[in-house]
């Protein structure tokens, strides 16, 4: 089981030595300040060891966020999953934690910094769109924001891990439904349609999907870290390291990839300015020294959106087939989960850590489980609050009667990938508790029942799972459904549902269902499946309705809903849901176990 803290992140008694020592090396460079944003040279959201430099330096161990470092000054901003992790993580004397839309960065540049100094960031680690904002924001305080060729973290960090180098392999038909050289003749015809000569792909996840590949080199995602460029005519240069390729996989990959040394990559990148030709890329998601290396060559860039994203996001028949496969077996492993925690919970035998690795055990039961698709969030009570905790040993807190649990996990199959939350009351809870949930519940059904015309983005549905929290006064600080990759990212774009998510929603689109209520220094509640996009057979003046179809199979705790609360329909959705638990589980579970299927999924 992968473990629950980066053993090199800084402890509060290390970031005061680390921060010095930045703050020195800044000095030697002529740099009054610097940028640490937890990112990698390919703009992953889960980075590998070797790019975790926001935790080497800060201790925050979060999946987003950015530091500033100035020479009296120093501010780490974060979202609203993680403004309470960060203020545990953080010593609050060396850096100040914002939160990102109370205090935008740029709003702390135009407060902080002072005329005339030289503010660095490396061109690896932020997007063209981001280097512009913030060098406006710097410029506008008579700054400079200058660009370093060599990171000043990493000249500090001197047991850095190695950069990963797990070997790829291939992701077979049976899985991926679509072989990989049809995927690049479709896109290759689009692109000379367009009157482009090729795209630059700097996205693993893209190029994973595109060759019909896997990897290992990041933890929980299986990714081949590499950069491509794929050509109209189909071929596809491949940067990657050759040590990870074998033989057998070249034979297979065809003639029409070529694999080269990423060192050639900046080399290749600029032979493409002067061949004449246009080349698409994706400006909100390729670093900005990709961009700066191709403006300088004089290359012509057509800026649009990576071409691999939406069709990657559509699964098709056979990914849908997988992704039913893997969450009706990791439904089994989470129900099982459930019952074992019904039976030692209440007496006191069980704590966070010791959930998690039980989890994780029971998923290990099934002989295509390979790992977590992220880190367990494991919150008992008051811990339950913090939208993405990890149990520590320091933090690690027992489950005690009267009080919420809140489990997210998922896990990584061939077939597919999962994610599930699921808020479990341990013994009696408070009526105002049992009222919040069955709110948090309402809205989930109401997004989970929706029926929605052709064309109807996520940011539209959005209110449906917020709106009986609304009634109250009450919301949450997250989004309420990401996009989930088949075998892939469990975070996936381009579609979701909340505000900010203004892509159609498509058949074979897989998203979650998560909407949550938190009382800081009490409880968490989060409710989530994962749904796929599918057609309706309804039809809203001959026009083609899409709906929602519930992947995961796991029962939502009936002890801590406020029946009273809900509606006629809601209830026949609710049991209709448990019908399909029940169903699914009951002939693999042991004579105890279907016992407690029996309770769990009982109708109301």
């Amino acid at each position: 089981m992968p473990s629950d803290l980066l053993s090199f992140a800084a402890n509060k008694d290390q970031q005061s030595t680390r921060l010095a020592a930045l703050r020195a090396t800044l000095a030697a460079q002529k740099l009054d300040g610097f940028f640490v944003p937890l990112s990698d040279e390919y703009l992953n959201e889960y980075v590998p060891d070797s790019a975790q430099r926001l935790a080497f330096l800060t201790g925050f161990t979060g999946s987003a966020g950015i530091a500033l470092v100035l020479k009296d000054t120093a501010t780490l901003i974060v979202d609203g999953r993680y403004t309470l992790q960060a203020g545990v993580q953080v010593d609050p004397v060396l850096y100040e934690v914002r939160h990102y839309i109370k205090t935008p960065l740029n709003d702390y540049i135009k407060q902080h910094v002072k005329a005339g100094q030289r503010l660095g960031y490396d061109p690896w680690l932020h997007t063209t769109p981001w280097v512009e904002k913030t060098r406006e924001a710097v410029e506008e305080a008579g700054a400079k924001l200058v660009t370093v060729t060599a990171n000043p973290v990493d000249a500090i960090w001197n047991d850095r891990p190695a950069a990963p180098a797990a070997p790829v392999f291939a992701h077979p038909m049976q899985y991926a439904g679509e072989s990989s050289a049809d995927k690049r003749k479709r896109l290759g015809a689009q692109l000379k349609e367009k009157k482009l000569e090729g795209v630059v792909l700097t996205s693993p996840s893209s190029i994973a999907w595109l060759l019909n590949v896997r990897g290992g080199d990041v933890e929980s995602t299986p990714l081949p870290l590499s950069y491509a460029v794929l050509h109209a005519d189909a071929r596809v240069d491949w940067f990657v390291n050759p040590a990870k390729v074998s033989s057998e996989l070249k034979n297979l990959l065809g003639s029409d990839i070529s694999v080269h040394a990423q060192e050639e990559f900046i080399k290749t990148l600029r032979g493409l300015g002067a061949n004449g030709g246009k080349y698409r890329i994706n400006r909100g998601s390729t670093p900005s020294a990709v961009i700066d290396v191709l403006t300088d060559s004089g290359a012509k860039l057509d800026f649009g959106d990576d071409p691999c994203e939406l069709p990657k996001a559509c699964k098709n028949a056979a990914e849908i087939d997988g992704m039913k496969e893997a969450h009706r077996r990791d439904g089994l492993a989470v129900s099982k989960f459930l019952c074992w925690i019904d039976a030692n919970a209440p007496q006191g035998k069980v704590d966070e850590l010791a959930a998690q690795e039980k989890l994780f055990a029971l998923r290990s039961q099934s002989a295509e489980f390979l790992y977590p698709s992220f880190h367990s969030i494991s919150g008992a009570g008051p811990n339950g609050a913090v939208v993405h905790y990890r149990a520590a040993k320091d933090t690690n807190r027992p489950l005690r009667k009267g009080e919420f649990y809140l489990i997210d996990s998922g896990g990584q199959y061939p077939d597919g990938t999962t994610d599930v939350t699921r808020t479990v009351a341990i013994g009696d809870v408070t009526p105002e508790m049992r009222m919040h949930f069955t709110r948090v519940l309402k809205g989930h059904i109401a997004l989970a029942h929706a029926r929605f015309p052709a064309g109807t983005s996520g940011a539209q549905l959005d209110i449906l799972a917020r709106q009986y929290l609304w009634q109250t006064g009450l919301d949450y600080d997250h989004g309420t459904g990401h996009g989930v990759g088949a075998f892939l990212g469990v975070h996936e774009g381009p579609q979701g549902v909340s505000s900010r998510s203004t892509v159609p929603l498509q058949p074979g689109m897989v998203i979650s269902n998560e909407p949550g209520f938190y009382r800081a220094g009490a409880y968490g509640i989060r409710l989530e499946n994962l749904v796929v996009v599918k057609e309706s057979e309804t039809l809203l003046d001959g026009r083609p309705m899409l709906e929602f179809e519930t992947l995961t199979l796991v029962p939502i705790d009936l002890r801590a809903m406020d029946m009273t609360l809900l509606s006629r329909e809601e209830k026949h959705w609710l049991n209709a849901y448990h019908r399909r638990v029940y169903d699914a589980h009951v002939d693999a579970v042991s004579e105890t176990e279907r016992e407690w299927l029996e309770q769990a999924t009982r109708p109301v």
